[in-house]
């Protein structure tokens, strides 16, 4: 069962791991600016207090620019600095025990990387979006394994009944170019990493992201 909550249509930015913070809050600033709609705290080399205070700045900065903030792999730093939710990966706890943590008014995604029994399950533990990937060649995860279209397909039509629907999101090598067979196939949210943020202009990047939800 899902809870009441709606993962947000459209672009999905995953912070770079980028050991400039200022930098990073400049790109995510631009990137909201061309209509990016949430983004996922992914920083594998920030740790404790560190993380805790770099985390809780950049929440801060995407409740005022409206953006969803979602916490990666950790409950406790969610619960900490009060992100809109949180993603889990395979070895990162069950759906039930961040259900119970977070309570029922946050966002949780789980990675299923080409299974769609994994993402069944998932959205009937709880799970407000389910993320399939890597649809394309990716240089951050160039051994994932690889999700293809029927993926999105299957799901959608496997949830079609379900309200309120759960976000399917794709990630892996996503570029504007590359984007629209995947929202043709059932993909309600796109997550990007250096898709978005290595682009020379972020902001006209992610405008571009954008305009292919609109079409």
């Amino acid at each position: 069962m899902t809870s009441a909550l709606t993962f947000p249509r459209g672009l999905y930015g995953i912070t770079p791991e980028w050991p400039d913070f200022k930098k990073l809050t400049n790109a995510v600033e631009q990137a909201a600016r061309g209509g990016m709609t949430a983004l996922q705290w992914r920083q594998k080399s920030v740790t404790g207090t560190q993380a805790t205070d770099q985390a809780g700045e950049l929440r801060r900065l995407c409740q005022q620019l409206g953006v969803v903030f979602i916490v990666n792999d950790s409950v406790d730093l969610a619960l900490t600095i009060d992100a809109d939710g949180v993603h889990l990966g395979r070895d990162d706890g069950s759906i039930a025990n961040a259900r119970n943590k977070l309570g029922s008014n946050k966002l949780i995604g789980a990675s299923c990387y080409n299974e769609l029994a994994r993402a069944q399950l998932a959205i009937n533990a709880g799970a407000n979006y389910v993320a399939f990937g890597a649809v394309y060649p990716s240089s951050v995860k160039p051994n994932a394994v690889k999700a293809n279209l029927e993926l999105f397909q299957e799901l959608k039509s496997a949830t079609a009944l379900v309200n309120p629907p759960p976000g399917i999101v794709a990630i892996g090598g996503i570029t504007p170019q590359n984007a629209k067979p995947l929202i043709q196939s059932g993909a309600t949210s796109l997550a990007v990493i250096n898709g978005l943020f290595e682009a020379v202009d972020i902001s006209a990047q992610a405008q571009q992201f954008a305009r292919l939800f609109q079409a």
